[in-house]
């Protein structure tokens, strides 16, 4: 037998539970554990996740780790003392953003940069647009400021000049002089970062990149540190907000990376599960304890977005998956507003104190609360073992008072009420991912995820008139299987502003080698095994005079070999899939190049989730319960989930238990068990 690791591991961070997956490459084998979060310290909770399904961390070959870290820093401003050296006019970049507004209607409204103007400090220095240096940076002053943001008790500092995407000369002169006196690795410059054009962006992303730097490092480093300690020899990777991997190394040079970490780790899972189980079109749902975020997936592929904003004004710009989120967790309070409206967060009751239920000092009502209060959560058999019971009574008397008495409801009423609103937003974030981009619900299966989603599935079906819900075998910890599964992914941008006719090919083909060459130095650089490699290559491009662009990809030759009809012919049939009719007349612009380095890892064998052969219906059921639907009380089917074999057919009503999560099958429609052990929920009657 082979004494070598075998272990893969896979650990999402969320606001209330670190959930893990433990696949054993050796044997076939895999497991899962849900663990409460440590708000304080999440490197407590991931840790405290590995060591219940895996003592003996010299067994682990990969630790694959999706974290929320930098994203809570962002929305909790909690990143580190920040400092930025610009250029004579510019230092107020940050905050005057696109001059978007917090708020549609009226013109109130606040905006506080994560960097004060007195540490955004300016030098000379002056590049054209076109990468000419008209003045030399004056290092000395560089020197001076950098002493200066030293003085004032920054611990990390950006760099950005505003056109250093064309000529980044004078930028990296600056950055050698500020890592010559600043005490820490913590420097960074817009070069580095995001070499392309719309200084906002690039100075926003650059900024936040440095913010981010000494919060995310030292978590990095604790968790590697204590990994070590315990005995771990292998490699820490971690997921980046595109769905792929990166090193612990990279993690910590580019935290920005990580900020939708956990949500996009989900996503890939999602769409493995979609297309093996013959469903291309899906809308992942992932419901934790603090949001609910939401992705749509078609024909088998992710859709990723450009940038995005964490929150108002901290713009991101860095490929990732595009997804919607909104406060609906499980978590997320209940109240009645002034004007007597009842509202689902976006505040949240967080892992501590959690929900009224927990019995934790929190008395206001949560999304759980409501679902507990109606039946349909087991008080006796909460999910994740961080109590042994829930706590029904105080949940009813909260429930009443903050929710009932102001819209004069009784308790079951007010609950009632709580689930349909927490159900129009889930169900109003999926319709803005689908018939507003002008795709069909009906098309579409709603996958949901996470802690709470299965409870809501039914009424998604209902409400936005979706083809089914596709439940996976472990929706709990989806997202941590999803780290498992992720393949190792590195993307690359450089601003060229060129119209097609002037393009210098030559030096088009120069660019993409070399930044495919850079990609491949990086998967080089990890102990991690790939089953194949991947290098795409994308063009941003434009109509002369229009602001926006279209991505453009390129199949290109092993030599790189391009030319510009083979570009003008390739952008035409984006433009034309994207806004109907191609221009005519019109030049072409040529604004950025992509490249993205993809090591492809193993796929998951998801037969390894499946039922075992020996299970039947009866033995997995567990008896009745009482539940409240539609104003009163029916009684459900109560099934151990992973009990049922597969071919198994539940007609709701049914509440179906696990260890990670609950599902919820309404009495109008039916589940049924696929070979995965995946449950399809899908109207009655209907094929």
């Amino acid at each position: 037998m082979s004494n070598q690791p075998s272990y893969v591991i896979g650990v999402d961070v969320g606001g209330t539970f670190t959930d893990v997956f433990f696949l054993d490459e050796a044997n076939g084998q895999c497991s899962v554990a849900k663990v409460p979060s440590t708000k304080f310290d999440q490197s407590e909770g991931f840790l405290a996740g590995i060591r219940s399904g895996v003592t003996d961390l010299t067994k682990v070959a990969t630790v694959v780790h999706g974290t929320t870290v930098g994203t809570n820093a962002l929305l909790e401003r909690k990143g580190a003392k920040t400092g930025i050296i610009t250029n004579s006019g510019f230092r107020d970049t940050l905050e005057m953003r696109r001059r978007d507004r917090p708020r549609t209607w009226g013109l109130w409204g606040q905006f506080d940069p994560v960097v004060p103007r007195d540490r955004r400090l300016e030098v000379q220095e002056r590049t054209l647009a076109d990468g000419t240096i008209h003045t030399e940076v004056n290092i000395d002053e560089v020197k001076a400021q950098s002493h200066v943001l030293l003085d004032m008790g920054a611990q990390s500092v950006a760099v950005v000049f505003i056109n250093a995407y064309a000529n980044p000369t004078n930028e990296m002169a600056a950055l050698a002089a500020v890592r010559e006196i600043w005490p820490n690795d913590h420097v960074v410059a817009s070069h580095e970062i995001l070499p392309e054009i719309r200084e906002f962006e690039r100075t926003s992303t650059t900024t936040l990149n440095a913010y981010l730097q000494p919060t995310v490092g030292s978590y990095l480093h604790r968790l590697d540190t204590a990994l070590r300690n315990d005995g771990f020899g292998g490699e820490v990777l971690i997921v980046q907000s595109n769905g792929g991997v990166m090193s612990l190394e990279t993690a910590g040079k580019r935290p920005i990376r990580t900020a939708l970490s956990g949500p996009a780790a989900g996503v890939i899972a999602s769409t493995h599960i979609a297309k093996s189980a013959g469903f291309p079109n899906v809308i992942t749902c992932d419901m934790g304890g603090t949001s609910f975020d939401v992705s749509l997936v078609a024909r088998g592929q992710s859709t990723l977005a450009a940038q995005t904003a964490v929150d108002f004004g901290l713009v991101i710009r860095t490929p990732m998956i595009e997804m919607t989120t909104i406060g609906a967790g499980g978590g997320s309070i209940a109240w009645v507003d002034r004007g007597g409206l009842l509202q689902i967060g976006p505040e949240s009751a967080g892992s501590d104190p959690g929900p009224v239920c927990y019995g934790q000092g929190n008395d206001l009502p949560t999304v759980t609360d409501a679902n507990l209060l109606l039946g349909r959560i087991n008080a006796e058999r909460p999910i994740g073992g961080k109590l042994d019971r829930l706590d029904v009574e105080t949940t009813k008397t909260a429930i009443a008072k903050h929710v009932g008495e102001p819209l004069d409801l009784d308790p079951m009423a007010a609950a009632e009420a709580i689930i349909r609103v927490a159900n129009s937003r889930m169900a109003g974030a999926i319709r803005l991912v689908s018939i507003e981009r002008g795709h069909n619900p009906g098309d579409f299966a709603v996958m949901p995820f996470g802690g709470g989603g299965a409870l809501h599935a039914g009424a998604l079906i209902k409400d936005v008139g979706l083809k089914s819900a596709l439940v996976p075998r472990y929706p709990g910890v989806t997202s941590a299987l999803g780290c498992t599964i992720a393949d190792m992914r590195h993307d690359f941008v450089q601003t060229l502003n060129s119209l097609l006719d002037d393009l210098d090919l030559d030096q088009l083909t120069t660019q993409f080698a070399n930044l495919a060459g850079q990609g491949d130095a990086l998967l080089n650089d990890t102990s991690v095994s790939f089953v194949d490699r991947k290098t795409w290559f994308e063009l941003d491009m434009s109509y002369l005079g229009q602001t926006h662009t279209v991505d453009v990809p390129l199949f290109l030759s092993e030599d790189f070999n391009i030319n510009r009809d083979q570009i003008s012919a390739a952008f035409e049939a984006r433009y034309k899939s994207v806004f109907g009719n191609p221009l005519s007349g019109i030049p072409v612009r040529v604004v950025n190049l992509r490249v993205s380095v993809i090591g492809v890892r193993p796929n998951f064998d998801l037969h390894l989730l499946a039922p075992d052969d020996e299970g039947t219906i009866d033995a997995a059921v567990r008896g009745t319960r009482p539940v409240w639907v539609d104003g009163g009380w029916t009684e459900a089917t109560i099934y151990e989930r992973l009990h049922l074999p597969v071919g198994a057919e539940i007609k709701g009503p049914a509440v179906l238990e696990q260890p990670d999560t609950t599902i919820f099958v309404e009495p109008d429609l039916v589940g049924k068990v696929d070979e995965f052990g995946n449950l399809v929920i899908s109207r009655k009657g209907d094929d």
